[in-house]
Protein backbone atom coordinates (compact mmCIF):
# COMPACT_ATOMS: atom_id res chain seq x y z
CA UNK A 1 0.00 0.00 0.00
CA UNK A 2 1.03 3.06 -0.74
CA UNK A 3 0.52 5.29 2.40
CA UNK A 4 2.59 8.34 2.16
CA UNK A 5 2.67 10.60 5.17
CA UNK A 6 0.70 13.88 5.12
CA UNK A 7 3.03 16.01 6.64
CA UNK A 8 5.85 13.90 5.22
CA UNK A 9 9.30 14.70 5.96
CA UNK A 10 8.61 18.63 5.87
CA UNK A 11 11.60 18.99 8.32
CA UNK A 12 14.11 16.01 9.97
CA UNK A 13 16.22 15.99 12.69
CA UNK A 14 16.91 13.67 15.56
CA UNK A 15 14.72 15.21 17.67
CA UNK A 16 12.04 13.98 14.75
CA UNK A 17 10.82 14.53 11.42
CA UNK A 18 7.12 16.70 10.98
CA UNK A 19 5.65 15.86 9.23
CA UNK A 20 8.36 13.23 -31.19
CA UNK A 21 10.31 11.76 -28.82
CA UNK A 22 14.18 11.89 -28.48
CA UNK A 23 15.10 8.04 -26.95
CA UNK A 24 15.50 8.30 -23.23
CA UNK A 25 18.52 5.49 -22.77
CA UNK A 26 19.33 4.04 -19.40
CA UNK A 27 21.66 1.30 -19.26
CA UNK A 28 21.54 0.04 -15.99
CA UNK A 29 21.79 1.08 -11.94
CA UNK A 30 25.18 2.14 -12.86
CA UNK A 31 24.47 4.63 -15.18
CA UNK A 32 22.69 7.93 -15.53
CA UNK A 33 19.94 9.13 -17.55
CA UNK A 34 20.97 10.08 -20.71
CA UNK A 35 18.76 11.67 -23.38
CA UNK A 36 16.64 13.43 -20.64
CA UNK A 37 14.86 16.42 -22.76
CA UNK A 38 11.36 17.89 -23.49
CA UNK A 39 10.99 15.41 -26.14
CA UNK A 40 12.00 12.55 -24.13
CA UNK A 41 9.80 13.29 -21.12
CA UNK A 42 6.85 13.45 -23.38
CA UNK A 43 7.35 10.20 -25.01
CA UNK A 44 8.02 8.73 -22.04
CA UNK A 45 4.67 9.79 -20.11
CA UNK A 46 2.77 9.49 -23.27
CA UNK A 47 4.19 5.23 -23.26
CA UNK A 48 3.20 5.43 -19.28
CA UNK A 49 -0.31 6.04 -20.81
CA UNK A 50 0.08 9.58 -19.04
CA UNK A 51 0.31 12.74 -21.26
CA UNK A 52 1.67 16.29 -20.93
CA UNK A 53 2.63 19.50 -22.85
CA UNK A 54 4.99 21.77 -21.95
CA UNK A 55 7.38 24.36 -23.60
CA UNK A 56 11.03 24.01 -23.88
CA UNK A 57 11.06 26.76 -21.61
CA UNK A 58 8.84 25.02 -19.45
CA UNK A 59 10.65 22.29 -19.27
CA UNK A 60 14.46 24.05 -18.98
CA UNK A 61 12.27 26.53 -16.04
CA UNK A 62 11.90 22.82 -14.02
CA UNK A 63 15.02 21.41 -14.72
CA UNK A 64 17.01 24.43 -13.83
CA UNK A 65 15.51 23.89 -9.98
CA UNK A 66 17.15 20.72 -10.06
CA UNK A 67 20.51 21.40 -9.02
CA UNK A 68 19.84 23.56 -5.77
CA UNK A 69 17.17 20.46 -5.08
CA UNK A 70 20.39 18.05 -4.98
CA UNK A 71 22.26 20.77 -3.06
CA UNK A 72 19.72 20.28 0.17
CA UNK A 73 19.49 16.75 -0.29
CA UNK A 74 23.46 16.40 0.12
CA UNK A 75 23.94 19.28 3.02
CA UNK A 76 20.72 17.64 4.37
CA UNK A 77 21.95 14.35 4.98
CA UNK A 78 25.41 14.95 5.88
CA UNK A 79 23.74 17.11 8.89
CA UNK A 80 21.55 14.49 9.82
CA UNK A 81 23.34 11.15 9.05
CA UNK A 82 26.71 12.52 9.12
CA UNK A 83 27.54 11.90 5.50
CA UNK A 84 25.78 11.39 2.19
CA UNK A 85 25.96 8.65 0.78
CA UNK A 86 26.71 8.77 -3.36
CA UNK A 87 25.09 6.11 -4.31
CA UNK A 88 22.02 7.56 -2.85
CA UNK A 89 22.53 10.98 -4.62
CA UNK A 90 23.21 9.82 -7.94
CA UNK A 91 20.00 7.48 -7.96
CA UNK A 92 18.70 11.27 -6.96
CA UNK A 93 20.44 12.93 -9.68
CA UNK A 94 19.85 10.05 -12.49
CA UNK A 95 16.12 9.90 -11.66
CA UNK A 96 13.40 12.66 -13.25
CA UNK A 97 11.38 13.79 -9.87
CA UNK A 98 9.24 15.73 -12.52
CA UNK A 99 7.96 12.23 -14.31
CA UNK A 100 6.51 11.29 -11.19
CA UNK A 101 4.80 13.93 -10.47
CA UNK A 102 1.12 13.25 -11.64
CA UNK A 103 -2.58 13.12 -10.29
CA UNK A 104 -3.97 9.89 -11.40
CA UNK A 105 -7.76 10.63 -10.26
CA UNK A 106 -7.41 13.65 -11.91
CA UNK A 107 -5.20 12.15 -15.14
CA UNK A 108 -3.13 15.74 -14.83
CA UNK A 109 0.62 16.19 -14.77
CA UNK A 110 2.07 18.78 -12.26
CA UNK A 111 5.71 18.23 -13.41
CA UNK A 112 6.15 21.86 -12.16
CA UNK A 113 5.72 20.92 -8.35
CA UNK A 114 8.92 19.02 -8.60
CA UNK A 115 12.38 20.93 -7.37
CA UNK A 116 10.13 22.52 -4.84
CA UNK A 117 12.29 25.09 -2.42
CA UNK A 118 10.64 24.26 0.40
CA UNK A 119 9.74 20.71 0.09
CA UNK A 120 7.02 19.04 1.24
CA UNK A 121 4.24 15.77 -0.06
CA UNK A 122 2.06 16.32 -3.12
CA UNK A 123 -1.46 14.76 -3.82
CA UNK A 124 -1.12 11.90 -6.53
CA UNK A 125 -4.90 10.98 -5.77
CA UNK A 126 -7.42 8.39 -3.99
CA UNK A 127 -5.46 9.50 -0.18
CA UNK A 128 -1.61 8.46 -1.61
CA UNK A 129 1.19 11.43 -1.47
CA UNK A 130 4.13 11.44 -3.34
CA UNK A 131 6.69 12.53 -0.05
CA UNK A 132 8.87 15.39 -0.12
CA UNK A 133 12.27 14.36 -1.23
CA UNK A 134 14.55 14.92 1.96
CA UNK A 135 12.64 12.22 3.81
CA UNK A 136 12.92 10.07 0.89
CA UNK A 137 16.33 10.69 0.94
CA UNK A 138 16.75 10.13 4.30
CA UNK A 139 14.46 6.82 4.64
CA UNK A 140 16.43 5.56 1.23
CA UNK A 141 20.18 6.32 3.14
CA UNK A 142 19.00 4.68 6.13
CA UNK A 143 17.67 1.28 4.29
CA UNK A 144 21.67 1.20 3.28
CA UNK A 145 21.05 -0.15 -0.52
CA UNK A 146 24.25 -2.07 -1.92
CA UNK A 147 24.60 -3.27 -5.23
CA UNK A 148 23.09 -6.78 -5.52
CA UNK A 149 20.23 -6.39 -3.03
CA UNK A 150 16.59 -7.31 -3.44
CA UNK A 151 14.37 -4.53 -2.12
CA UNK A 152 10.48 -5.21 -1.62
CA UNK A 153 8.57 -1.43 -0.49
CA UNK A 154 5.07 -1.47 1.08
CA UNK A 155 3.01 1.04 -0.52
CA UNK A 156 4.00 1.96 -4.26
CA UNK A 157 2.51 5.69 -4.41
CA UNK A 158 3.86 7.62 -7.33
CA UNK A 159 6.61 4.33 -7.52
CA UNK A 160 9.50 7.15 -7.60
CA UNK A 161 10.76 5.36 -4.15
CA UNK A 162 11.01 2.15 -5.75
CA UNK A 163 12.54 3.60 -8.74
CA UNK A 164 15.39 5.40 -6.75
CA UNK A 165 16.27 2.37 -5.11
CA UNK A 166 16.44 0.63 -8.29
CA UNK A 167 19.28 2.66 -9.25
CA UNK A 168 21.08 1.30 -6.68
CA UNK A 169 20.28 -2.34 -6.07
CA UNK A 170 19.72 -5.67 -8.12
CA UNK A 171 16.00 -5.71 -8.05
CA UNK A 172 13.61 -3.44 -6.74
CA UNK A 173 9.62 -4.44 -5.96
CA UNK A 174 6.93 -2.45 -4.49
CA UNK A 175 3.26 -3.59 -3.38
CA UNK A 176 0.21 -0.78 -3.51
CA UNK A 177 -3.20 -1.55 -2.27
CA UNK A 178 -5.29 1.18 -3.77
CA UNK A 179 -5.90 -1.00 -6.63
CA UNK A 180 -6.21 2.56 -9.86
CA UNK A 181 -3.31 3.79 -8.44
CA UNK A 182 -1.32 0.23 -8.12
CA UNK A 183 -2.26 -0.72 -11.96
CA UNK A 184 -1.33 2.84 -13.12
CA UNK A 185 1.67 3.41 -11.63
CA UNK A 186 3.24 -0.13 -12.71
CA UNK A 187 3.26 1.28 -16.25
CA UNK A 188 5.85 3.74 -15.56
CA UNK A 189 8.56 2.46 -14.79
CA UNK A 190 9.83 0.95 -18.08
CA UNK A 191 9.58 3.51 -20.19
CA UNK A 192 12.26 5.11 -18.27
CA UNK A 193 14.04 1.95 -19.06
CA UNK A 194 14.26 0.64 -15.50
CA UNK A 195 13.95 -3.30 -16.21
CA UNK A 196 14.83 -4.45 -12.50
CA UNK A 197 11.72 -2.82 -10.75
CA UNK A 198 8.36 -4.06 -10.74
CA UNK A 199 4.96 -3.40 -8.94
CA UNK A 200 1.52 -5.58 -8.15
CA UNK A 201 -1.39 -4.39 -6.47
CA UNK A 202 -2.06 -6.37 -3.01
CA UNK A 203 -2.24 -6.05 0.64
CA UNK A 204 1.42 -5.06 1.84
CA UNK A 205 0.88 -6.77 5.21
CA UNK A 206 1.31 -10.13 3.78
CA UNK A 207 4.83 -9.04 1.66
CA UNK A 208 5.86 -10.82 -1.47
CA UNK A 209 6.30 -14.80 -0.10
CA UNK A 210 6.57 -15.66 -3.92
CA UNK A 211 10.58 -14.57 -3.45
CA UNK A 212 11.62 -17.34 -2.16
CA UNK A 213 15.27 -15.97 -1.42
CA UNK A 214 13.28 -13.32 0.96
CA UNK A 215 14.79 -9.42 0.69
CA UNK A 216 18.09 -7.77 1.94
CA UNK A 217 15.62 -4.54 2.16
CA UNK A 218 11.98 -3.93 3.28
CA UNK A 219 10.95 -0.37 3.96
CA UNK A 220 7.62 0.16 4.58
CA UNK A 221 5.86 4.14 3.91
CA UNK A 222 2.68 4.10 5.83
CA UNK A 223 2.24 3.69 9.26
CA UNK A 224 1.82 0.58 10.96
CA UNK A 225 0.38 -0.49 14.52
CA UNK A 226 3.20 -3.12 14.81
CA UNK A 227 5.99 -4.82 12.19
CA UNK A 228 3.66 -7.28 10.58
CA UNK A 229 4.78 -11.00 11.12
CA UNK A 230 5.02 -11.91 7.54
CA UNK A 231 7.86 -9.28 6.99
CA UNK A 232 9.73 -10.90 9.33
CA UNK A 233 9.97 -13.90 7.80
CA UNK A 234 10.91 -12.73 4.09
CA UNK A 235 13.69 -10.19 5.54
CA UNK A 236 17.30 -12.41 4.77
CA UNK A 237 19.72 -11.84 7.70
CA UNK A 238 21.18 -9.14 8.01
CA UNK A 239 18.75 -7.76 6.03
CA UNK A 240 16.83 -4.10 7.46
CA UNK A 241 13.40 -3.40 8.28
CA UNK A 242 12.46 0.53 7.79
CA UNK A 243 9.21 0.87 8.97
CA UNK A 244 6.93 3.62 10.72
CA UNK A 245 4.93 2.49 13.54
CA UNK A 246 2.32 4.59 15.75
CA UNK A 247 -1.43 5.13 15.73
CA UNK A 248 -3.18 6.68 12.72
CA UNK A 249 -3.22 10.29 11.84
CA UNK A 250 -1.48 10.96 15.26
CA UNK A 251 1.74 12.24 16.33
CA UNK A 252 3.61 10.04 17.87
CA UNK A 253 4.93 8.09 15.13
CA UNK A 254 8.59 6.67 15.00
CA UNK A 255 10.35 5.31 12.34
CA UNK A 256 12.37 2.07 13.57
CA UNK A 257 15.08 0.05 11.64
CA UNK A 258 15.01 -3.34 12.11
CA UNK A 259 18.08 -5.67 11.61
CA UNK A 260 17.95 -9.73 11.43
CA UNK A 261 21.03 -11.32 12.54
CA UNK A 262 22.46 -14.71 11.10
CA UNK A 263 20.26 -16.79 14.17
CA UNK A 264 16.92 -15.22 12.69
CA UNK A 265 16.82 -12.70 15.80
CA UNK A 266 15.56 -8.87 15.29
CA UNK A 267 17.26 -6.15 17.02
CA UNK A 268 15.32 -2.68 16.86
CA UNK A 269 16.82 0.67 17.03
CA UNK A 270 13.98 3.56 17.17
CA UNK A 271 15.02 6.67 14.72
CA UNK A 272 12.98 9.76 14.34
CA UNK A 273 9.67 10.93 14.74
CA UNK A 274 7.47 10.90 11.71
CA UNK A 275 3.90 11.30 10.59
CA UNK A 276 2.55 8.76 7.65
CA UNK A 277 -1.26 7.90 6.99
CA UNK A 278 -1.87 4.90 7.87
CA UNK A 279 -1.38 1.35 6.49
CA UNK A 280 -4.73 0.11 5.48
CA UNK A 281 -5.92 -3.62 4.94
CA UNK A 282 -5.10 -6.63 7.16
CA UNK A 283 -3.03 -3.99 9.43
CA UNK A 284 -6.81 -2.89 10.35
CA UNK A 285 -8.33 -5.95 11.71
CA UNK A 286 -5.31 -8.32 12.87
CA UNK A 287 -4.69 -7.90 16.52
CA UNK A 288 -0.51 -7.01 16.97
CA UNK A 289 1.15 -10.86 18.45
CA UNK A 290 2.00 -11.43 21.04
Amino acid sequence: MMCMPTRAYSTVSRRGLIAGGAALTLAGPAHATVGWNRKAYEAAMAKSGRHVSLTDEQFDAIQARKPACMRLIEDYLKSHLGHADPAVLKAFQDVPREYFHYKYDEHRATPGDAYETNPKPWALGWGSALSDYLGQAYMTQVCQPKPGDLTLEIGTGSGFQSAILSRIVAHSRSIEIIAPLGHAVDRIWAPLGYDNVEGRVGDGYYGWPEVAEGFDIIIVTCAAQYAPPELFKQLKPGGRLVIPIGQPFKRGQFLYVMTKDGAGKVHTRKDVGVFFIPMTGAMMKTPAPT
